[in-house]
């Protein structure tokens, strides 16, 4: 079967970002179907590597984790300013999730079907 890219934001139930702490952020990326978990937690799209260029980092600098029983996968960095710092434009780091959404996922139209039922 033929494959597409897909956009991250259409294969997830959710993408959230939050405080981790004063001093990082955390990224969480749950999926309602677990075909759809399995190929993007294989496919090496979300990795230290891709977050990092993504956020201007090291990948030393991040950790992605994952959650099989949750159909989750956590990301973590640290915060480009302490939360709550004068200079700090989103306290609760909650607006932080924007450019995990258009990361592209190839895979086939039965899996995406898959996914948008699941959604």
């Amino acid at each position: 079967m033929p494959k597409h890219p897909r956009k991250l934001w259409e294969l997830a139930k959710l993408i959230r970002s939050k405080n981790a702490g004063p001093f990082l952020l955390t990224f969480d990326i749950m999926f309602g179907n677990v075909d759809v978990y399995h190929l993007v937690k294989n496919s090496e799209v979300v990795t230290e590597s891709t977050i990092g260029r993504l956020y201007g980092l090291s990948p030393a600098d991040v950790s992605v984790a994952s959650y099989d029983a949750a159909l989750s996968l956590k990301v973590t960095i640290p915060r480009p300013t302490a939360s709550g710092s004068l200079d700090d434009g989103d306290v609760f780091g909650g607006q932080q999730y924007g450019p995990l959404v258009d990361l592209e996922v190839m895979l086939d139209d039965r899996i995406y079907a898959a996914a948008r039922e699941s959604t």
